[in-house]
């Protein structure tokens, strides 16, 4: 197969699932999972999941978040739930704290549609991922592990992206079940909600 000349744009909008983890795996390293949407035509996003990485030695809990990100508007809504672990008798059990909603300034999208393009990525060879034959496409970064994009031979749909600091422990995202179909406009409604003092 011949190498792609030029880097792709991500599709207009896509979803899917996702695991993050990392590579490789510490002792307090921890696997979570979660959903996100991306509509560029719209230049808005979601994405919902546990927080990662998220120091849940230090907080007392995890991060559960769902963040709406909207450019026309310039702000994202976050609505967050703690869970924290409590001993038991029967053993450790698992609480939920709904957390007070954030609006925040909001200017670009977690991952821009021409992330590829605009980071002059270049063709890094191919890899198996998630059971297909993935494209790597390399984004340099001086004193900066390279940002790393694996997408489905010969298609602009990402299975993987590769980020972090260190090169010897790197954050990975897998997504094992990205989809172009069109995205329900509910799916980015900002509504906030009213939740009760506890």
């Amino acid at each position: 197969m011949q190498a792609p000349s030029l880097p792709p744009l991500l599709p207009l909008q896509w979803s899917s699932a996702y695991v993050s983890y990392w590579s490789p795996m510490r002792g307090d390293d921890q696997l979570t999972s979660g959903y996100c949407w991306f509509n560029y035509a719209r230049e808005v996003c979601r994405i919902d999941g546990l927080f990662n990485p998220w120091p849940e030695k230090e907080k007392g809990y995890q991060l559960w978040m769902s963040e709406v990100g909207d450019v026309a508007r310039g702000q994202s809504l976050q609505k967050k739930i703690a869970y924290r672990r409590s001993a038991m008798p029967a053993g450790d059990g698992l609480f939920e704290d709904v957390l007070p909603e954030e609006l925040s300034p909001f200017h670009e999208l977690f991952l821009p549609r021409a992330v590829l393009m605009d980071g002059h990525a270049r063709h890094s060879g191919w890899a198996p991922v998630l059971g297909q034959r993935a494209d790597v496409w390399t984004v340099d970064r001086p004193h900066k592990a390279p940002l790393r994009f694996y997408l489905q031979a010969g298609t602009n749909l990402l299975l993987r992206m590769v980020s972090g600091s260190d090169p010897q422990h790197v954050s990975v995202r897998d997504f094992p079940s990205l989809s172009v179909e069109d995205i329900p406009e509910s799916i980015f409604a900002m509504k906030r909600t009213t939740v009760p003092p506890a």
